[in-house]
């Protein structure tokens, strides 16, 4: 069976992007309403799910259509971006809040830990960020993986399954190594 990996659109500028990065590294890929339920996606035998950005402030307080059944029924690997970080965050009992520094642009990330979904990636590089909010509390079942000056927690994973969270964005051409996270998350959908 061959790759398939969705995008769930949360109403982000950035879902295309998501949506061609995947498709130009030849996974098969389309992007969904976030409405769609969990099991319309299990139908289609999804090997992976990236939860998009939103609009501004929809990571804070909105629900993300089915994001949450997603986060709370999936068994394959789920990527959340930016305000899909957020909600994966608030879902897992971590808190998101506004930043005192909202970022935008490009910013120095600083990797933590190794993960798989850092493979080939250095310690130090330059990635692209667009939020107000951010997670302030990382959800005890997670590991902190990445951060930068002014955001602590830049990237997580669940301590049991395939679920990350960036708070940047690799599918902009302005993060260095952004192509290199994606052809690691299909790895890991691969797995």
């Amino acid at each position: 069976m061959g790759m398939k990996i969705y995008v769930v659109d949360n109403g982000g500028q950035w879902t295309h992007r998501e949506w061609r990065t995947l498709r130009d590294l030849e996974v098969d890929t389309k992007i969904v309403p976030n409405t769609t339920p969990l099991k319309d996606l299990t139908k289609e035998q999804i090997t992976g799910l990236v939860l998009s950005g939103g609009a501004p402030r929809i990571g804070l307080d909105n629900p993300l259509g089915n994001c949450a059944e997603y986060l709370e029924k999936a068994t394959f690997p789920i990527l959340g971006i930016c305000a899909g970080h957020q909600f994966m965050a608030r879902f897992y009992g971590g808190e998101v809040r506004p930043s005192i520094v909202p970022e935008f642009g490009k910013i120095d990330l600083t990797l933590l830990k190794k993960d798989p979904l850092f493979t080939g990636v250095p310690p130090q590089s330059i990635v692209w960020e667009s939020h107000n909010d951010e997670v302030t509390l990382l959800p005890k079942c997670f590991t902190h993986l990445a951060e930068s000056d002014t955001c602590k927690i830049q990237a997580m994973v669940h301590k049991q399954k395939p679920f990350y969270g960036l708070q940047f964005h690799p599918e902009v051409e302005h993060t260095q190594f952004g192509e290199q996270i994606f052809r690691n998350f299909i790895t890991i959908c691969e797995d």
